[in-house]
């Protein structure tokens, strides 16, 4: 029935939510109308029509389906969102500038005809959470065998060196309990024993305007602190060989250490931790560097005025937007410190496009890729004006 009802695209009469329900079960429609005893009663009536019916009240109470009309339903903007997909085993090109090709499909369907490696891939893929999200959600107990086979043939493809950064919560927890999670430490070990990954980080981007949570632990049980993070896991297929370069996000040096460097180093000489951090006249802090390496706690905020038009832009064309963003300065950080100009990124969960239009912006080739048509769609208004922009008009059919 969801199927039927994505794949109409519209309104269907019940009538034809029958029919096409029977020749995707391969049944002969005479069982949606062939009356039975059902119940205590035995009142007679179709049981697949009743469950027809059971459905469509499900759907509707998950906002997925509204009546138009007595007999006629159709799919809610959100219900689109979270329902329409590419048929599987194909993708459509949706959309492409000079640097990279945004692509409507399921990544597991697209990168085994990938010819060249990828030097990092960065996805952000859906939390395990209690409450499911419009792009879908994966419980728990399925999520590291449902991640493992989703990037299984993404893995393959890393260049020598290459890494995988993986953008993961922090607030899973226990049912009913407030003990987390130890879905990411079950991850982590899956990647190292099915895939040969090593770890090389746990990163910790910073967000102090996330909203006060978790609610249920922090604010009502109280046993909990508010949290202000999220986890970036990052693996490489071989650290000898690893790309990442800290020169290449070097921050500008506090006005405290230019001053020091100036006067030509520390003037102390001190002994600190038994020995293990010594203080040198004439020689800590006397070389002049170019900037100071960035701290593995990154403090990126949500807030982002790319996303900010993304949102706008979404709403004007009647799309739904993504409802887990992130900014694209924090994606933009990490794809320049993994790779060089010319390298290949890769998003196989694209969401609203924030790694693309980062890679786009840092002057890196990127391919993406996303099931849900309607955020392909949103996702490309952020690439209108990029150099070689270019948007298949199919996709612009998914617009309400």
């Amino acid at each position: 029935m969801v199927e039927a009802y994505a794949e109409a695209g519209g309104a269907l009469s019940n009538q034809q939510l029958y029919e096409r329900t029977a020749e995707k079960l391969g049944v002969q429609l005479d069982l949606f109308v062939e009356a039975e005893p059902v119940g205590e009663k035995g009142t007679k009536a179709s049981k697949p029509t009743r469950h027809a019916r059971w459905a469509q009240q499900t759907l509707k109470v998950n906002g997925l389906l509204e009546r138009v009309e007595r007999g006629v339903w159709q799919l809610t903007t959100e219900g689109k969102a979270k329902l329409r997909r590419p048929v599987k085993g194909m993708a459509l090109l949706a959309f492409s500038t000079r640097l990279g090709i945004g692509v409507w499909g399921d990544c597991t369907d697209v990168v085994g005809g990938l010819e060249t490696d990828i030097t990092l891939v960065l996805t952000s893929p859906p939390y395990p959470l209690a409450k499911t999200r419009a792009y879908g959600n994966v419980r728990e107990g399925e999520y590291v065998d449902w991640l493992c086979a989703t990037l299984e043939g993404v893995i393959a493809k890393l260049a020598p060196g290459g890494s995988l950064m993986l953008v993961l919560g922090n607030d899973i927890f226990q049912p009913g309990s407030p003990a987390r999670s130890l879905y990411k430490e079950r991850l982590t070990l899956a990647l190292n024993d099915r895939f040969g990954l090593s770890k090389m980080d746990s990163l910790i981007w910073f967000n102090n305007s996330k909203p006060p949570g978790p609610v249920q632990w922090a604010s009502l049980n109280r046993s909990q602190l508010n949290t202000a993070y999220e986890s970036v896991l990052w693996f490489t297929n071989d650290p000898s060989q690893v790309r990442s370069d800290n020169r290449r996000v070097l921050q500008p040096h506090r006005e405290r250490q230019t001053r020091l460097m100036a006067a030509g180093g520390e003037q102390r000489n001190e002994r600190h931790s038994d020995g293990a951090y010594s203080l040198r006249p004439g020689r800590s802090y006397a070389r002049q560097t170019a900037g100071r390496i960035p701290k593995n706690v990154l403090p990126f905020g949500h807030q982002c005025a790319d996303q900010k038009a993304y949102k706008i832009a979404a709403k004007a064309l009647g799309l739904p937007v993504h409802g887990a963003p992130m900014p694209v300065s924090l994606c933009r950080f990490l794809i320049e410190f993994m790779t060089e100009r010319g390298d290949l990124v890769m998003d196989p969960m694209a969401g609203s496009m924030s790694v693309a239009k980062a890679a786009e912006l840092a002057g890196r080739r990127w391919l993406a890729c996303e099931q849900y048509g309607e955020y392909v769609l949103g996702g490309s208004t952020r690439f209108e004006g990029q150099p070689g922009f270019w948007r298949n008009d199919a996709l612009t059919g998914l617009a309400a």
